[in-house]
């Protein structure tokens, strides 16, 4: 719970620092130009690669990660911040998704792999060469990580990986840009969640297969069933310790979950104020939309609901920046990263579901574009990144004890 104590202690400031703020407003101006008008390419043909490498280039792409291999060294309060702002200039949320698959998964391999592993992949997938993501969900279920069945067993100075992996964002672009996924496997089936390693596989590995699999919204980056038949990866590819990889799954889902609530509060923000804008426009009986008393406080509720959304997001990225090396902050940090990610998506879901019924037939439109993000959102509140119902969990379970 709040602890009004410790806020007093540590001094509550509400708002970004002047770095902070110029930082937000020259990713807004670049987004605003290299981005925004292209979503409906993003929609149709998928991210496009020389927006990534732009971006890269701008210091966007994997902003975490150390510089030593390429990365900004980032705060996790920054990277919210831009992964507001990407969500806010692709709504569709598409490209929201690869910006914080590289912003986690690339931070987990940063800091767990290999000297050889960090500076063989790393540097690739900072530049925008290389697609990194997270391989975990299965057939069987996405949230309950410890019930895989995917298995590795050790074969002298490789391992050998069978099994399926289901729903995994960015299969396609892995393998036609290069990279690959942090794929977890079980290297000890009796242990459970501590029987769980995880391992860089490469989409170009031998045995690794791919079939598409078309979602209903988040169109410009691929997601795809992932056939797992006897890959040997070389040990170094561990990363981590063995039968540790739940520990580190852990640690970069409860990193995502903060930058998927900020880049659903980015593109609720942008479908909010398309919505504001046509209630302040259009006529209907002779008045304004924005004159009838249930539209005007529909969307004051709305706009109050992303507000305190947003600031509980940001506060989970302040918290996460405090855990890395305070200890006390590590379960704050958890529940407020599943706190953020119950509240984000749900509150994207809702002002874009609104802004399409005040649109009317406009909104239902593909020329309208709000479709696209309200598409987008479900996805976020379906599941991805961990279901609502499981953050409750997390969430009831620290609060209750």
């Amino acid at each position: 719970m709040f602890n009004y104590r410790d806020a007093i202690t540590r001094g509550m400031d509400f708002e970004l620092s002047q770095d902070e703020e110029i930082f937000r407003r020259d990713l807004r101006e670049f987004l605003t130009k290299s981005l925004r008008p292209r979503i409906r390419e993003v929609e149709e043909n998928g991210i496009p690669r020389d927006f990534v490498r732009e971006a890269a280039g701008v210091g966007l792409w994997a902003m975490p990660v150390s510089e030593d291999v390429g990365g900004q060294g980032a705060s996790w309060l920054d990277t919210a911040v831009a992964a507001e702002e990407v969500g806010r200039a692709d709504f569709t949320l598409a490209t929201a998704v690869m910006f914080l698959l590289e912003a986690s998964w690339g931070y987990v391999l940063d800091r767990w792999g290999s000297e050889e592993l960090r500076r063989e992949v790393l540097p690739r997938v900072t530049s925008g060469d290389w697609f990194l993501g997270v391989a975990s969900t299965e057939p069987q279920g996405g949230s309950d990580v410890a019930s895989i069945r995917t298995s590795a067993s050790r074969e002298g100075n490789s391992y050998r990986i069978s099994g399926q992996k289901m729903y995994i964002s960015g299969g396609i672009e892995a393998r036609e840009w290069g990279g690959g996924h942090l794929l977890l496997a079980k290297t000890n089936p009796s242990a459970g969640h501590r029987g769980i390693s995880m391992f860089y596989v490469p989409a170009s590995s031998t045995g690794l297969s791919m079939s598409r699999l078309m979602n209903m919204g988040r169109s410009g980056i691929s997601t795809v069933a992932m056939y797992v038949n006897d890959v040997i990866v070389d040990a170094g590819n561990l990363v981590g310790e063995e039968n540790e990889g739940f520990k580190r799954a852990m640690d970069g889902f409860n990193r995502a979950r903060v930058l998927v609530s900020a880049a659903c509060i980015g593109a609720a923000e942008a479908v909010l104020e398309m919505g504001l804008e046509h209630l302040k426009n259009r006529d209907a009986f002779g008045h304004k939309l924005k004159d009838f008393q249930s539209l005007s406080f529909e969307a004051a509720d709305l706009a109050t609901r992303l507000e305190m959304a947003r600031l509980l997001t940001l506060e989970a990225a302040w918290t996460a920046d405090r855990a890395e090396s305070d200890e006390s902050y590590r379960d704050r940090a958890i529940t407020l990263a599943a706190m953020a990610k119950l509240t984000g998506p749900q509150v994207a879901h809702d002002v874009m579901k609104s802004v399409i019924m005040w649109m009317g037939a406009l909104g239902y439109t593909r020329d309208a574009l709000v479709e696209a993000g309200f598409r987008g959102a479900m996805s976020y509140v379906a599941g991805a990144e961990g279901a609502l119902n499981v953050m409750r969990l997390i969430i009831s379970r620290r609060i209750l004890g």
